[in-house]
């Protein structure tokens, strides 16, 4: 049986216009125009015999066909970059240092630094999970070449939000949250200073809910497991949330959203902090995008 050698353009546009949710953005981003896009995607559905997208108001969305051919589509085209990147870069010498919040270290840095080593092996990667305030520190000083941050720090002039995720109160799972005698919430939070703590105990203030610290730590694994034990409540987003805890808004008060930030210790990064920086990027589109699709409104991407 002869199989079609499905359009890598093609491909690209389907993966582009699925994640913006626009078709229309994705002939911005691919600087195509919208009757190219509409003949790409034509293309696409000649070659398989089957539809892709469907009309949903007044865009195009992914049929049952597109939703299964986008898993694929992803994958090659990772593949294809990857290879790209291997052959160009394969002379690419040098040294990175990168850091990311200790809730995406365990999922991120190992597929992230293999998929980086493969293209660029004579690359040396520093990598670190630390709390915000170290890694603040580190860009300031020079010591890290760029990091994913919470918060849109002013004093950090190198930086772009990314994406923004809600702030929620976190406790153990299938377990209500609880109050002490005195009608006082326990809490357990990160050492000071943090945002998430800053944020969680303004908005109990402005509730009038009284509240205590029951336990603090420098590590995220530490507030999880204090946590899950059932010590208090915590305050972080809902990505990366181990099996073992849940979100809650009962009784409690609203939280806002956080920025996920890209921050560099210096407006032009070298060409390997550079192409990481760029995986780091495609790395978070792809670990938010489920969490969308789950609930429309947990993420909010900023920038591509």
């Amino acid at each position: 049986m002869n199989h079609p050698n499905l359009d890598m353009d093609a491909l690209r546009t389907l993966a582009t216009g699925l994640e913006l949710g626009s078709f229309a953005k994705a002939a911005e981003r691919l600087c195509r125009s919208p009757s190219a896009i509409s003949a790409q995607l034509r293309k696409l559905e000649d070659q398989l015999g089957v539809p892709l997208v469907q009309k949903s108001g007044r865009g195009l969305v992914a049929t049952e066909a597109g939703e299964s051919l986008l898993g694929y589509a992803r994958r090659i085209l990772e593949l294809n970059d990857e290879a790209v990147g291997a052959v160009r870069g394969a002379e690419m010498e040098g040294w990175v240092r990168v850091g990311l919040p200790q809730d995406f270290a365990d999922a991120w840095l190992p597929p992230m630094l293999g998929r980086f080593a493969r293209a660029h092996p004579r690359v040396r990667v520093e990598a670190c999970a630390e709390r915000n305030t170290v890694m603040r520190e580190r860009l300031a000083a020079g010591t890290l070449d760029f990091a994913l941050i919470w918060g849109e720090p002013a004093d950090l002039p190198h930086s772009a939000p990314l994406v923004r995720l809600p702030i929620a109160w976190i406790g153990p799972a299938n377990a209500a949250p609880r109050r002490d005698a005195d009608d006082a919430l326990p809490l357990v939070l990160f050492e000071s200073p943090c945002l998430f703590r800053s944020i969680g105990i303004a908005a109990l203030d402005a509730a009038g809910i009284s509240w205590r610290i029951a336990f603090t730590s420098s590590s995220l694994s530490g507030l999880w497991a204090a946590t899950a034990a059932g010590l208090g409540m915590t305050v972080r987003t809902a990505a990366s949330l181990p099996a073992s805890l849940q979100s809650y808004s009962q009784d409690l008060p609203a939280l806002p959203e956080i920025a996920l930030t890209l921050a560099s210790s210096q407006a032009n990064l070298n060409p390997a902090a550079a192409r990481l920086a760029d995986i780091l990027k495609e790395t978070l589109v792809d670990a938010t995008r489920e969490l969308v699709r789950q609930a429309p409104s947990a993420a909010r991407h900023v920038a591509a």
